[in-house]
């Protein structure tokens, strides 16, 4: 694989860029792998990377039903923050983002990553303890946040209005190290390295079968044939519970559409990310000057990909109390991605009742932030049968009554 460089930039340049290569090459699928990927989405991608950069297993396939990060990967609001509450939530959402600092070098793909800082403002009572409680809980985690002040709201988002008469500023808890980053980049970034470690990324392959024999998985059918494996990584967001179906258990997860807009493009006027659960939006500023803003998830299960008028309204009514500005901006696009949701609103990494068969599922809202620090736990665990990171994400909290509650933190915004 080529490197990257200005050097490279200004070498094609002379010669009419006829000398790149392709980001990951074409691939035909070989009768069997190591391991198996379903799911060419970041955290598929990311599972399959860290295979291979941590525990040099390389003989991987990463099988996709449509184009690569087409999935919830393209159609999220790209936010990137680790103040969770819970211990185990912490750790892996911070994972993810000391992670995310420097991947564009290490992928050497520029993944656009802006420590902007996230905002979680309060605007009751109720979510000012809350949101302390939080900064403590971070400040024993090793997690960087502070509760601030409106004063210092203001101070680093002045189109923000802290007077609100229904929903005043009341503080925010502020993560100055989260921020965004360009989610296609993250996606084509561990792609690009997946193929250079000769890993094949199959496009267009859907699993429409699992086969399995005394107990352990043997491998997958496709549209392009059965192809077998070693091991299977499930890692397919919203439609995790067809997957578990074919493989033979059942999630304890349900799938609901999450949408999602952008703004037509303005002046720089936002250099932080902002989100209001009390309004029940978030927003931030790209770096083509659309205002990305998003809400909570649809109130009923469905697969999808659509935006919703009454979404629109919903949420845009919410915000403009607390941004009067977006009221006179046009919208430029909207739309949907399907998130599948568990009832503590954590995620599941976990080995499944079918042996070789391993799941990574139930983001929720939150599953972008996640990808470095989930392909690196999933990658592990696939190796070793364990990962500090993962295991109290398993499959078994649920019926041993050990819940990670993130309903605040993960379940109403990003």
């Amino acid at each position: 694989m080529k490197r990257y460089s200005a050097f490279a930039i200004a070498r094609e340049a002379l010669r009419g860029h006829t000398g790149w290569d392709r980001a990951w090459a074409r691939a035909e699928p070989k009768a069997a792998y190591d391991v198996i990927i379903v799911g060419a989405g970041g955290h598929g991608l990311a599972t399959a990377y860290y295979l291979g950069r941590n525990h040099g297993i390389r003989n991987v396939a990463i099988l996709e039903k449509g184009w690569l990060g087409g999935g919830n990967t393209g159609r999220n609001t790209t936010i990137i923050r680790s103040n969770y509450l819970q211990d185990p939530s912490a750790a892996i959402y911070e994972k993810s983002r000391s992670l995310y600092e420097t991947l564009s070098q290490e992928l050497n793909y520029n993944v656009m990553f802006s420590p902007r800082g996230v905002m979680m403002l309060a605007q009751t009572h109720h979510e000012v303890r809350g949101y302390q409680r939080t900064a403590h809980a971070n400040a024993l985690q090793g997690v960087a946040t502070e509760f601030i002040a409106p004063a210092k709201v203001k101070e680093l988002c002045p189109i923000i209005n802290i007077d609100g008469p229904r929903y005043p500023v009341l503080g925010a808890l502020w993560q100055p190290r989260g921020g965004t980053a360009r989610h296609d980049a993250v996606a084509w970034g561990y792609a690009r390295a997946c193929s250079d470690m000769g890993m094949h990324v199959l496009q267009k392959t859907e699993v429409t079968g699992v086969r399995s024999e005394n107990g352990q998985v043997t491998g997958v059918e496709t549209n392009r044939g059965f192809i077998g494996c070693g091991k299977l990584g499930i890692v397919v967001a919203g439609h995790s519970g067809v997957l578990a179906d074919m493989a033979g258990f059942r999630l304890p997860i349900e799938s609901v559409a999450l949408q999602a807009l952008v703004s037509e493009p303005i002046k720089p006027c936002m250099d932080v990310v902002v989100m209001a659960n009390t309004v029940h939006g978030y927003m931030s500023q790209s770096d083509k000057g659309e205002m990305v803003i998003g809400g909570g998830a649809d109130g009923y299960n469905n697969y999808t990909q659509r935006g919703s008028f009454h979404h629109i309204e919903e949420t845009v009514r919410a915000l403009i109390e607390t941004f009067p500005m977006i009221s006179r901006l046009k919208m430029l696009r909207q739309w949907g991605g399907i998130v599948d949701m568990t009832g503590d609103r954590s995620p599941i990494i976990s080995k499944t009742p079918l042996g070789g068969c391993f799941i990574n599922c139930g983001w929720g809202t939150g599953g972008f932030k996640a990808i470095p620090g989930s392909g690196w736990a999933m990658a592990e665990l696939m190796v070793k049968g364990a990962s500090p990171l993962a295991d109290d994400f398993s499959l078994g909290r649920f019926r041993e009554g050990r819940f990670i509650d993130e309903s605040v933190a993960a379940g109403v915004a990003h």
